[in-house]
């Protein structure tokens, strides 16, 4: 069954479970499904369990929708930078952040949802209707299945919430307006909330059937993917946020488990290239793809993901500079390794870093520069090579505006076996885990590496990067001193891999790296090398009749941008040779460490104040 033919057949209950409005009338509806006479069989799970997709798998949303969705919604990071000041943390409490609706309210400083608890109430739903009417009619197998369905979801709202608010309440059951003691209830400690989550996978792991009817229904290989996602990132903040050692073994352990549990049922995915994974029409097949969404444009269900990536569409923020040293050369080595000082400024041209660098540069970002990007680096992972072609003409639907109807991945197998590699990694170096060998890595960051490269890289001269050896890392001068080289590697890998998805903001948080969006060095404020007398005399043009803000900053010998700025004066065009300078660009407002986790609204602490009861502040929020 596709996606989209999913999100249809689960309107009605997702309307009907939703609604808190009592009748007015003692009539019943003759086109609603009833609560009370819906719930019969097995078919009846299925239906509902559909509603929980679009919230969950939601690919490229829908429309010009931004929520959870990759180059338009997940661009507060240290990869992207925009014109003028940096969008800031927020530095106050709100008067509200919350919700009741189902819609996917979220909050783009934390890359995740509001204060809402309808996603948990109606898997609770689900959990109850199981239990209560429909166990007599179901095998079970049936039964295990639907109620591993259901935990899995409640699951992933926990997780989600966890890892936007720290602590929340936890709730296990289907509450009326009666239950005010645990509909006000104060805040459960991390822990133990993440603790009930781990008990819940750990039913989904045992109990999901391993296929269900169609590959594109949920199933205990897709939903181990995830777990491998949530527990890796509740390992590792339990880990850096110093919170509970014995928590971040017990996680990481069974982030390691659930992704080898996906790579033994799937032992060779990487057999197409990089960019067929985000810019395909249809995703049916591709080995990498654990889970997709289907966009059909005769049924109405569009995208707007890959205009934003079409050469013409502007985004706002883009790749900086930071981001671009970040990237390996295709030898594996780095820009600043041992014999590659001193190197010049051409170094980081668009067209040098397309052939020199690992082949995922040059299948994300154009191979010129562009004045559509900020930072003059465009970015287009997510869209077809095709797409290009109409820069300058009338885009087609497919290409253009929100009528894009190419297949979203949801989740894969890149991201499992990255997920799987790290959790190994921290387990070796921090909890008497086994050590990391090359048959590890060759599974692994090597697997990834070796991907095919598709017809057009190839004629460009692209080449796969080299593989990683163990022990034998890469030298990288601007290495944290607290990160071993391993790790190093392995956030490297991450941040190459997953340019304009949905991790790199996560990544930082968990790792307890938040003074990365601290954009106090230049490299963050600058994109790549340019000559634009050569490369984009037309800018030069414009600006010569306006503002006259085009400016770069020189190199060093050995590369860094030395401060030295030059500012285009209409008679100097020769002289604009140098990195790109992003117009007026400057760092976010300061913020400190109490950013990590998010606020809970004045309004929210007042409505339990009212009821009797006490809602606690975020930790540094008070």
């Amino acid at each position: 069954m596709k996606f989209h033919k999913i999100i249809y057949s689960a309107a009605a209950v997702t309307i009907l479970l939703s609604s808190c409005v009592k009748e007015t009338l003692d009539r019943k509806p003759l086109t609603q499904i009833l609560d009370e006479n819906y719930w019969r069989n097995e078919d009846d799970l299925r239906l509902f369990g559909n509603g929980f997709y679009t919230q969950y798998f939601n690919g490229f949303a829908t429309g010009f929708t931004l929520d959870y969705t990759p180059v338009r919604g997940y661009t507060f990071n240290d990869d992207l930078t925009g014109k003028n000041a940096q969008t800031a943390f927020e530095s106050s409490v709100p008067s509200s952040r919350a919700s009741n609706l189902e819609s996917a309210a979220w909050q783009p400083l934390y890359g995740g949802p509001t204060w809402d608890f309808a996603w948990v109430r109606k898997a609770n739903i689900f959990l109850n209707r199981i239990e209560t009417r429909v166990k007599p009619n179901l095998s079970t197998d049936a039964y295990n299945h639907w109620t591993a369905v259901a935990r899995f979801f409640r699951a992933y709202e926990y997780s989600r919430l966890v890892s936007v608010f720290g602590d929340v309440p936890y709730i296990d059951q289907e509450l009326t307006t009666e239950d005010l003691p645990i509909l006000y209830k104060d805040r459960d400690s991390r822990g133990l909330v993440m603790d009930k989550v781990y008990d819940d996978l750990k039913y989904v792991m045992a109990n999901m059937r391993e296929n269900d009817q169609n590959a594109q229904y949920l199933n205990r290989v897709i939903a181990a993917g995830f777990i491998s996602r949530f527990m890796l990132f509740e390992g590792t903040w339990q880990h850096y946020h110093n919170l509970d050692q014995a928590r971040a073994k017990k996680y990481l352990e069974f982030a390691r488990d659930a992704a080898e549990y996906v790579m033994t049922k799937n032992p060779n995915p990487f057999t197409r290239d990089f960019k067929s994974i985000f810019s395909s029409e249809s995703l049916a097949g591709h080995p990498e793809v654990l889970l997709y969404r289907t966009y059909d444009a005769a049924l109405s269900v569009t995208h707007s993901t890959l205009s934003y990536q079409n050469g013409t569409e502007v985004v706002g923020v883009d790749a900086n500079l930071n981001l671009v040293r970040s990237f390996l050369k295709n030898d594996g080595t780095t820009w600043n390794g041992p014999g590659t000082l001193p190197i010049a400024g051409t170094e980081f041209s668009i067209a040098n870093l397309a052939l020199t660098r690992d082949p995922r540069f040059e299948a994300s970002f154009m191979s010129k520069p562009s004045s559509n990007s900020a930072t003059l680096l465009y970015g287009y992972k997510f869209a077809p090579r095709a797409a290009l072609d109409y820069i300058g003409k009338t885009y087609p639907p497919a290409y253009g505006s929100s009528t894009n109807t190419s297949d979203a991945p949801v989740i894969r197998m890149g991201e499992v076996v990255l997920n799987w590699i790290e959790a190994k990694a921290e387990l070796e170096l921090y909890y008497g885990g086994t050590a990391v060998t090359q048959a590890d890595l060759n599974r692994s960051i090597n697997a990834i590496r070796n991907r095919p490269l598709d017809a057009e890289a190839t004629a460009k001269g692209i080449q796969k990067t080299l593989p990683l050896v163990v022990n034998a890392y890469p030298v990288d001068n601007l290495r944290d001193a607290d990160v071993p080289p391993l790790l190093w590697e392995i956030r490297r890998e991450r941040r190459m891999e997953f340019v304009f998805e949905q991790f790199r903001l996560g990544d930082i948080r968990r790792w307890k790296k938040i003074t990365y969006m601290n954009f106090n060095k230049p490299e963050y404020l600058l994109g790549p090398w340019v000559n634009l007398q050569t490369e984009m005399p037309a800018l030069l043009t414009a600006a010569a009749a306006t503002a006259k803000n085009v400016k770069v900053m020189k190199a060093d010998a050995n590369g860094n941008p030395n401060g030295t700025i030059v500012t285009y004066d209409g008679t100097n065009a020769a002289s604009m040779i140098g990195f790109w300078m992003v117009t007026n660009a400057s760092n976010r407002a300061a913020f400190t460490d109490k950013v990590y986790l998010s606020p809970v609204g004045l309004t929210q602490i007042q409505q339990y104040a009212e009821k009797g009861y006490k809602l606690t502040q975020t930790t540094g929020w008070q």
